[in-house]
């Protein structure tokens, strides 16, 4: 599984998934500045899942149809330490068949909800 963090995405949850094994990229140090429709075409390109705290993805692909193939996951946390979100993502991960292809996922601590697009 290939990950595309945006720029909200912290870059210590960046790191504790690259120390995971995790190949992923970082658009606040790769591609600083993009816009949101800009970071959909690169995740379509390199075949990343997207990884962000922006809520905006789900107009762009209900309402623009963006819509990676290996899908988007939003987290929906509010106070958290800058890794927590890596972590949580790395127990997601590994406690089930996870895959989010072709889905907006949310992920927040008490759950992880996917809607098919």
């Amino acid at each position: 599984m290939k990950f595309l963090a945006d720029e909200n995405f912290p870059f210590a949850s960046v790191e504790h998934l690259r120390k995971s094994g995790f190949d992923i990229t970082c658009v606040g140090s790769d591609f600083s500045g993009i816009s949101d429709s800009e970071l959909v075409e690169i995740a379509i390109r390199e075949e990343r899942t997207i990884l962000t705290f922006d809520k905006d993805y789900g107009e762009l692909i209900f309402k623009h149809n963006k819509r990676p193939d290996c899908g988007i996951i939003f987290f929906r946390l509010i106070e958290f330490t800058p890794a927590e979100p890596g972590q949580l993502l790395e127990l997601v991960i590994g406690s089930n068949d996870f895959d989010p292809s072709g889905a907006l996922t949310v992920i927040d601590r008490g759950s992880v909800r996917q809607k098919k697009y």
